[in-house]
């Protein structure tokens, strides 16, 4: 077993003269690995560290050199003129100068009188190209659409003629009062079928 320390042991350890070992501080974590962001970490410490030693040069600086208030000459300020109230001579002919009649403010000049404004000259179209493309896409997308329209009617037209017509030929194949097919109504049905077939 290991003896016991004494008392004057730690009283020689907890001498305020003794050196201790002061660690660096720490930016960021240890375990960045090499890349950006440890590069960053990096950067950040050495920046830090750089303002210290200029923060404790000033200090020094500052404590070796007393700071003495350079004294302000009152003699070589020159009171300031006030601005004086005359006019430029250009202005003051432009003031004097005849003023033309100006018209009615509910009239407006004519072309004639109006002045000669610069004409502008068109705005670059950026997106012309883009725009007439989306105005073919939208032609063909509604053409599309009123064809599809077109079909769907004829579609339906078609499904309630066959229908009329199955309803029309069903109509005719019940027996009258003796039993017997009406021939007359089936066979205006069905002519009107072979019409319909032939003009087709």
């Amino acid at each position: 077993m290991a003896p016991k320390r004494s008392l004057e042991d730690d009283a020689d350890s907890s001498n305020p003269k003794a050196k201790k070992h002061r660690s660096g501080f720490k930016v960021g974590p240890d375990n960045l690995p090499d890349g950006t962001y440890r590069r960053k970490v990096i950067k950040i410490k050495k920046d830090l560290i750089h303002k210290a030693k200029v923060k404790k040069s000033y200090a020094k600086l500052k404590a070796r050199e007393p700071i003495t208030p350079t004294p302000i000459p009152t003699e070589s300020i020159e009171p300031v003129q006030p601005a004086s109230q005359e006019l430029h001579p250009e202005r003051q002919a432009m003031l004097d100068a005849p003023r033309e009649p100006t018209p009615p403010p509910n009239q407006t000049p004519s072309f004639s009188q109006r002045p000669q404004q610069q004409r502008r000259s068109k705005k670059p179209g950026y997106f012309e190209k883009e725009q007439a493309f989306a105005a073919q896409k939208k032609a063909e997308a509604e053409a599309r659409r009123l064809e599809f329209e077109r079909r769907e009617k004829e579609k339906k037209e078609k499904i309630e003629e066959r229908e009329r017509f199955r309803r029309a030929m069903a109509k005719a194949r019940t027996g009258g009062k003796n039993g017997q097919r009406k021939l007359g109504k089936e066979s205006k049905v069905l002519l009107d079928k072979v019409r319909r077939i032939v003009g087709a």
